[in-house]
Protein backbone atom coordinates (compact mmCIF):
# COMPACT_ATOMS: atom_id res chain seq x y z
CA UNK A 1 0.00 0.00 0.00
CA UNK A 2 0.96 3.33 -0.76
CA UNK A 3 0.09 6.30 0.90
CA UNK A 4 -0.52 9.79 -0.41
CA UNK A 5 1.66 12.77 0.63
CA UNK A 6 0.18 16.15 2.00
CA UNK A 7 2.11 19.01 3.25
CA UNK A 8 0.44 21.64 5.50
CA UNK A 9 1.17 25.55 4.71
CA UNK A 10 3.76 25.95 7.38
CA UNK A 11 5.19 22.12 6.28
CA UNK A 12 5.58 24.27 2.77
CA UNK A 13 7.07 27.15 4.57
CA UNK A 14 9.56 25.07 6.34
CA UNK A 15 11.28 23.58 3.03
CA UNK A 16 11.28 26.50 0.96
CA UNK A 17 13.62 28.06 3.70
CA UNK A 18 16.33 25.16 3.91
CA UNK A 19 19.24 25.31 1.74
CA UNK A 20 19.04 22.95 -1.33
CA UNK A 21 21.19 20.25 0.14
CA UNK A 22 18.87 19.82 3.15
CA UNK A 23 15.82 20.62 1.68
CA UNK A 24 16.75 17.09 -0.48
CA UNK A 25 17.55 15.19 1.49
CA UNK A 26 14.41 15.83 4.01
CA UNK A 27 12.44 15.27 0.88
CA UNK A 28 13.93 12.10 0.07
CA UNK A 29 12.93 11.15 3.75
CA UNK A 30 9.46 12.07 3.57
CA UNK A 31 9.28 10.45 -0.04
CA UNK A 32 10.08 6.59 1.56
CA UNK A 33 7.32 7.52 4.17
CA UNK A 34 4.53 7.32 1.41
CA UNK A 35 5.78 3.15 1.42
CA UNK A 36 6.36 2.87 5.16
CA UNK A 37 5.04 5.83 7.31
CA UNK A 38 5.93 4.24 10.35
CA UNK A 39 9.88 3.24 9.63
CA UNK A 40 12.30 2.52 12.19
CA UNK A 41 13.69 5.39 14.40
CA UNK A 42 9.85 6.91 13.74
CA UNK A 43 8.54 7.83 17.37
CA UNK A 44 5.45 9.28 18.64
CA UNK A 45 5.45 12.91 19.76
CA UNK A 46 4.82 12.51 23.54
CA UNK A 47 1.98 14.55 24.44
CA UNK A 48 0.87 14.87 20.83
CA UNK A 49 -1.96 12.40 20.25
CA UNK A 50 -1.53 11.23 16.79
CA UNK A 51 1.31 13.18 16.09
CA UNK A 52 5.25 11.11 14.69
CA UNK A 53 8.38 12.04 13.84
CA UNK A 54 11.65 11.59 11.94
CA UNK A 55 14.78 12.48 11.88
CA UNK A 56 16.91 13.62 9.16
CA UNK A 57 20.48 14.73 10.21
CA UNK A 58 20.05 17.72 12.57
CA UNK A 59 16.47 18.17 11.39
CA UNK A 60 12.81 16.36 12.17
CA UNK A 61 9.73 16.16 10.24
CA UNK A 62 6.73 15.79 12.18
CA UNK A 63 3.99 14.52 10.33
CA UNK A 64 0.32 13.06 10.88
CA UNK A 65 -0.82 9.46 9.73
CA UNK A 66 -4.33 8.86 8.11
CA UNK A 67 -4.34 4.79 8.16
CA UNK A 68 -7.97 5.18 6.63
CA UNK A 69 -7.48 6.95 3.84
CA UNK A 70 -4.04 5.92 3.22
CA UNK A 71 -2.59 9.67 3.83
CA UNK A 72 0.79 10.99 5.49
CA UNK A 73 0.13 14.66 6.38
CA UNK A 74 3.78 16.54 6.73
CA UNK A 75 3.56 19.32 9.65
CA UNK A 76 6.10 20.52 9.88
CA UNK A 77 10.27 20.46 8.68
CA UNK A 78 12.64 22.14 10.92
CA UNK A 79 15.76 22.15 12.89
CA UNK A 80 15.79 20.10 16.08
CA UNK A 81 16.18 23.61 18.44
CA UNK A 82 13.36 24.71 16.39
CA UNK A 83 10.41 22.15 15.50
CA UNK A 84 9.49 21.35 19.45
CA UNK A 85 9.02 25.30 20.02
CA UNK A 86 6.58 25.51 17.20
CA UNK A 87 4.56 22.27 17.54
CA UNK A 88 2.00 23.84 19.65
CA UNK A 89 1.09 25.70 16.71
CA UNK A 90 1.45 22.64 14.36
CA UNK A 91 -1.35 21.28 16.79
CA UNK A 92 -4.00 23.38 16.91
CA UNK A 93 -3.40 23.83 12.44
CA UNK A 94 -3.68 19.48 12.43
CA UNK A 95 -6.33 18.26 10.38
Amino acid sequence: MTYRLDFTPAALRDLKRLSTNVRVGILSAIEALADNPRPQGSEKVKGSGDLYRIRSGAYRVLYNILDDVLTVVVVRARHRREVYKHMSESLRRRP
